[in-house]
């Protein structure tokens, strides 16, 4: 993996504030040099046996959310041309993708699909929503099994603005909302035929954080369960903590941990998104603000975190603008990923499977501008990376001993692309 030296010159400050969350002035890799153990960058020269074993994912229907026209999208240089939500045909040889069809909604900016890939679920990332001021929205959708097209159930209100995440629970009985400038997360009961209920419950957090720009109020950003679906945590850039709640599936009520209602990350950190091993025994927390990645042991029973580790994402030499933006944490457990956004590339570790800490693989330029999705399909051959601000999908393969990604070249132009969810298996 050849390091990406690329300066976000591009960068502008957007005038609509904070709906434009990620444009202002952000941290370097500097302030967290110090983090990462001086061995690491070792582990780049480690040899890499082939690119993988030749093996194909799966081909499967892919979903890509986006920012629509004619807003630009936070970080972004120009308006976007992006109409909706994009279905393609994903290539299980090389991650190519082929159009399906395009759902014309404002700014779908986070999709999922449920367990089964039978729905589909998507927030429309606004302030004023059918009307409704101070709420975003979010639309149910029913997937044809043959043709992974897309029709809507309807939609809700999810009860607070600038919806930025949304996640169906283990029994697929509910969705949780991370509402950005709300300051809250709802959940939404999900009906029989897939369609959303009203919101069963608003859950406000309050508090803020040092950074006076971006850290005013809470900013929730991204949900998760933990693997035994017993807890859920939810990241908030605002206040640096990561709370813990269980969910009642009879009430559809979040109801904080009372072993520990929240972990936090180091001050003016900006935990976004959150990723857990598949044991359960441990989860990353990538921080936006610094470019960091926060380890914690993880207690399944109790739902509490330890600190464990913290490590920059970027290289000690790098003096431009950067931010951080997804995590995930490959399914085998051996590997954990973010990209990070100016420095533009994904940055790999090595996860021990002991101790849970991290150790450098590298990194992989993105062939594009501003990362700010990612996803690895479901097989853990493939990771479709969303360059925004350049308007592509750029796939790669991930070789399975080591870990490391190389582009197959199957690019696809698309409109900002921004988040990916994907769906059934295509026969």
């Amino acid at each position: 993996m050849t390091p990406s030296h690329q300066d976000p010159s591009h960068a502008s400050l957007d005038a609509h504030g904070l709906r434009r969350r990620d444009v202002f002035p952000l941290v370097g890799g500097v302030a967290l040099a110090a983090l990462v153990a001086p061995g690491l960058a070792s582990a780049e020269d480690d040899d890499d046996n082939g690119h993988d074993d030749d093996q194909s994912a799966p081909s499967r229907f892919v979903y890509v959310g986006t920012y629509t026209a004619p807003n630009t999208a936070p970080g972004g240089i120009v308006p976007s041309t992006a109409k909706g939500i994009y279905v393609f045909k994903m290539n299980g040889s090389d991650g190519g993708l082929s159009p399906v069809q395009v759902f014309v909604i404002e700014n779908p900016s986070w999709v999922a699909v449920d367990a089964n890939a039978s729905h589909l679920y998507a927030t429309s990332e606004v302030s004023t929503w059918r009307g409704t001021p101070n709420t975003g929205g979010i639309t149910a959708f029913a997937i044809s099994p043959t043709t992974g097209m897309i029709s809507s159930l309807g939609d809700q209100l999810t009860q607070g603005a600038i919806p930025a995440h949304v996640i169906v629970d283990p029994s697929g009985k509910f969705a949780l909302v991370g509402n950005y400038i709300g300051a809250n997360w709802s959940v939404l009961p999900i009906l029989a035929n897939g369609a959303l209920g009203p919101a069963t419950d608003v859950f406000a957090v309050h508090g803020h954080g040092p950074n006076t720009a971006r850290q005013e109020a809470p900013h929730p950003h991204h949900t998760i369960f933990d693997p035994a679906g017993k807890f859920v945590i939810g990241a908030d850039l605002g206040t640096d903590n990561v709370w813990s709640w269980t969910l009642n599936t009879a009430t559809g009520k979040l109801v904080p941990n009372a072993n520990l209602d929240h972990a936090q990350v180091a001050s003016g950190s900006g935990p976004r998104h959150a990723s857990f091993h598949p044991s359960g025994k441990f989860v990353y927390v990538i921080d936006e603000m610094v470019s960091s990645i926060t380890a914690f042991t993880y207690d399944a029973t109790a739902g509490t975190f330890i600190w464990l580790q913290t490590v920059s994402t970027l290289p000690a030499d790098f003096t431009g603008k950067s931010s951080t933006a997804e995590i995930i944490v490959h399914q085998s457990g051996k590997f954990v990923y973010g990209s990070n956004r100016g420095h533009n590339s994904i940055v790999g570790f090595r996860i021990d499977q002991t101790t849970g800490k991290l150790h450098l693989i590298g990194w992989t330029s993105t062939q594009g501008a501003i990362p700010r999705g990612f996803n690895i399909d479901p097989s853990g051959r493939l990771m479709l990376v969303g360059n925004q601000n350049s308007d592509t999908v750029v796939p790669f393969r991930i070789n399975q001993d080591s870990g490391r990604l190389h582009p197959t070249g199957a690019v696809t132009s698309t409109p900002v692309p921004v988040s990916f969810a994907f769906g059934r298996v295509i026969a």
